[in-house]
């Protein structure tokens, strides 16, 4: 990215990863301060804020401007980096801040031109009169063309890496680093372990949705508490069913899958749906039939 031009030899120049990086982090700090904005209002009636809402951006992004390029030189994303706005338009070799009258047109431009074109979308939206669709269709153009000089302007940043917008290719801004940047040093012992790490992180992701954790928890359950000595006589069964398996509680339309052990319907049914090999978490059988209990268990019996 060597320039071109004579003064710019003294300046060092911004990659262009950098300068997009910087972008990224403006939007996502007007994004955080809109979304923290908003979260005052949330106990208002819905809506309270829909009729000013591009004034309210504007007024942001106007406290914003005025403790970033009006006082630093540098937006935020630009000062993470160590980044600065240089007057391009200055014939001197050293560096040298924005002007006011910049600063001023930047404002106008980025806060005042977002502002434009939301607030006129919302005046001629609901305007059928033929003056009204004229002003809204000449509207409708300028923005198109304003976007394909943006994205002229981006193939051209591409090329030479010196304006990333076309407000800077227009004011004559470009973006210089405050210092020089020095050489890093990254040890090889550290990308060793970030690549092993995002490997098994990677590996993991592939392999958890293959596992039946469901299933696991129950054959483990089953290990844990076996169930042995039980007779299929009519009052061990109602001794031993006065429980849901799954659950724990009263079985609710109790259900059989074919061992001693009762269910739940919609305890053995929800768990059958999402596992079509469920076997039973107190001793290991397979849902052979989802039947009824034949057997009356009053309430009664628990005393």
């Amino acid at each position: 990215m060597a320039s071109s031009i004579g003064n710019e030899k003294s300046v060092n120049p911004v990659l262009r990863i950098s300068q997009l990086d910087a972008l990224e982090l403006n939007k996502a700090l007007e994004q955080l301060v809109w979304s923290q904005f908003t979260s005052c209002f949330h106990g208002f009636k819905p809506g309270v804020l829909a009729h000013f809402e591009p004034e309210v951006k504007a007024f942001l992004c106007l406290i914003l401007w005025k403790f970033t390029i009006y006082s630093k030189n540098a937006t935020v994303g630009q000062a993470i980096l160590n980044i600065q706005y240089k007057n391009n338009l200055s014939q001197t070799d050293k560096y040298q801040p924005l002007s006011k009258h910049q600063k001023l047109w930047y404002l106008i431009l980025t806060v005042g031109g977002r502002w434009l074109e939301e607030r006129c979308y919302d005046l001629f939206s609901n305007r059928q009169q033929q003056s009204f669709c004229r002003i809204k269709s000449f509207i409708s153009f300028g923005s198109g063309l304003l976007k394909l000089c943006g994205l002229l302007n981006f193939l051209i940043f591409l090329r030479k890496g010196t304006f990333a917008t076309l407000t800077e290719r227009i004011l004559g801004i470009r973006s210089v680093f405050c210092k020089p940047q020095s050489v890093r040093q990254i040890g090889f012992e550290y990308m060793n372990r970030e690549l092993l790490w995002h490997g098994f992180a990677e590996f993991l992701i592939y392999l958890l949705p293959l596992i039946n954790v469901q299933k696991l928890k129950l054959k483990i359950s089953s290990w844990c508490l076996p169930v042995v000595g039980l007779s299929n006589s009519e009052n061990t069964l109602a001794a031993h069913c006065r429980e849901c398996s799954l659950c724990g509680e009263w079985p609710t339309m109790p259900h059989t899958i074919g061992c001693p052990h009762v269910f739940c319907y919609y305890c053995i049914k929800s768990n059958f749906l999402f596992d079509m090999y469920f076997t039973c978490p107190k001793c290991g059988s397979e849902v052979h039939s989802l039947q009824p209990l034949k057997y009356k268990i009053e309430m009664t019996e628990l005393h």
